[in-house]
């Protein structure tokens, strides 16, 4: 059993956002260490209702993407849920992806350039009361090197365990070892005794992610460059529905948990090893949606 428990990924999925509030209850009941809440179903309102229905444990949006709202309601609303809260919220923010851009009908400009100008837009906005601490989405070299620069910590979504080590590099010194700065990475998750289905279930989950240019350079930067150019090449011949099988043991042992109860425990304990601070799970089930995978999670990690 890890020494501290991990965060939790939750999402308010239509027609159960009240029992959403009611699992979040019980997360923090169990002691888990925060709740992330990922871009789906209005994360932002999410945790402005987990400031009221719980007490005790740090919440986040991860992430919010920035060309979303205007940056002055990002900030009017972020001074809210840190006022209401008493601190215990996080502005998680990044660029988000191309088909995600598509949706919002925005054109953004260089990620780096842009999320610079949010974080100072942001942090100006100062008659608001105090705002909450930042944290950037995070994947390649440059933009961690932007959040030890001018953030409060970042957070990793489906990142390289084995690259973690030297990703941690890219920080300004001393940055990783900070109390202060968070590091934090989702992980996709799903318990079962069947090892093969869970496999699959990952799979699943991290197929649309693989489609997307800049994951592929990021696993190709961790060392999965066959994996990463045969998706490539199935994509350019319209075989999306090949992706899949080119997503190897190797590279999904190395950026998800799979398997028993036992195996997720004894494989969270070696991203802690890694650096990073608060493991955040994101709970898939073989059988069953969201709500079933966290039950399947509490009994993994109950007292």
């Amino acid at each position: 059993m890890p020494q501290q428990l991990p965060a939790v990924s939750l999402a308010a999925v239509p027609g159960r956002r009240r029992a959403t509030l009611e699992v979040a209850q019980e997360i923090e009941k169990r002691g888990f260490a925060a709740i992330y809440a990922p871009s789906l179903f209005s994360n932002m309102s999410l945790c402005e209702s987990l400031c009221h229905v719980t007490s005790k444990i740090p919440f986040a949006t991860s992430i919010a993407p920035i060309y979303s709202r205007t940056v002055g309601d990002f900030a009017n609303s972020a001074a809210f849920m840190h006022e209401v809260s008493g601190g215990r919220f996080s502005l998680g923010i990044g660029v988000s992806h191309a088909p995600s851009h598509v949706r919002m009908g925005v054109t953004p400009g260089k990620p780096l350039g842009d999320i610079r100008s949010f974080v100072e837009r942001f942090r100006k906005h100062d008659t608001a009361g105090p705002l909450p601490p930042v944290i950037l989405a995070t994947l390649r070299q440059k933009m961690i090197a932007l959040a030890g620069e001018i953030g409060d910590g970042m957070v990793f979504a489906n990142g390289a365990r084995s690259h973690m080590p030297s990703s941690l590099k890219a920080l300004p010194s001393g940055k990783a070892a900070d109390p202060k700065f968070f590091i934090g990475n989702m992980i996709p998750t799903c318990i079962s005794d069947d090892i093969e289905a869970a496999k699959a279930v990952n799979r699943k989950t991290l197929t649309s992610y693989a489609l997307l240019e800049n994951y592929r350079n990021y696993w190709k930067e961790a060392g999965y460059v066959e994996e990463m150019e045969a998706i490539e090449k199935a994509v350019a011949e319209k075989r999306p529905a090949d992706v899949p099988k080119y997503l190897s043991d190797k590279w999904l042992a190395d950026c998800t948990l799979f398997g028993p109860a036992t195996r997720v425990r004894d494989e969270l304990e070696q991203w802690y090893a890694a650096g990073i601070k608060t493991p955040i799970i994101v709970p898939s089930a073989v059988s069953g949606g969201q709500m079933k995978a966290i039950e399947q999670m509490f009994a993994t990690f109950k007292g």
